[in-house]
């Protein structure tokens, strides 16, 4: 089998869960219509009390169009008891790391199955390291974010190890969270104060 004839079966099969008819049919429509890579997604937030908060995700804008969720997702935010929490939901920080570990992962998921690799497990453990000086205003010599972060991956497939890790390279280097933690967003803020 030729390479071009493997990649057209690739575009025709689903793998990994991937619906990659769909995927190259996108990356094809984009390539066709730049327009239609802008996107915008959004999420609300509202305080319930103390360090609680309840966010939901909303509709977005992509491919041309705004859509919604196949269901409502809200998630809840809030502190340990030991920072002065309820502890009703996840710290926002231990978000940042959900996000980061759940956009790699989906891309290893794309990568793997545009190249035609077969997987078998995927797992990984992120942690970020945190000086609370910073954040609780006893340092200004401390940032108040995570000072490093460090994800470890665990891949099996039909691959080569090297090919494996080549998926995991890509998927990092095509990560919209990881773009955002390692080159930094701008961050408009508007209050409405009555």
């Amino acid at each position: 089998m030729t390479t071009q004839t493997a990649e057209k079966k690739r575009e025709k099969v689903p793998m990994n869960g991937v619906d990659t008819p769909t995927l190259f049919a996108t990356i094809n429509a984009v390539k066709e219509q730049p327009e239609l890579a802008k996107a915008q997604f959004r999420a609300s937030s509202r305080w319930v009390a103390g360090t609680h908060s309840r966010s939901k995700v909303e509709s977005f804008t992509a491919a041309g169009g705004t859509h919604t969720h196949e269901g409502d997702y809200a998630f809840d935010a809030d502190h340990p008891k030991v920072l002065t929490g309820t502890g009703k939901g996840a710290t926002p920080v231990e978000f940042l790391l959900h996000g980061l570990a759940g956009c790699l992962t989906a891309g290893i998921a794309n990568i793997a199955a545009a190249r035609g690799v077969k997987l078998t497990e995927v797992e990984s453990t992120v942690e970020g390291d945190m000086d609370m000086l910073g954040i609780l205003g006893l340092s200004d010599e401390v940032r108040n974010g995570y000072q490093k972060i460090r994800i470890n991956f665990k891949i099996k497939g039909d691959a080569p190890p090297e090919k494996l890790q080549e998926i995991v390279a890509q998927s990092r280097n095509r990560s919209a969270v990881y773009d955002v933690i390692t080159q930094g967003t701008p961050v408009e803020i508007n209050v409405e104060a009555a």
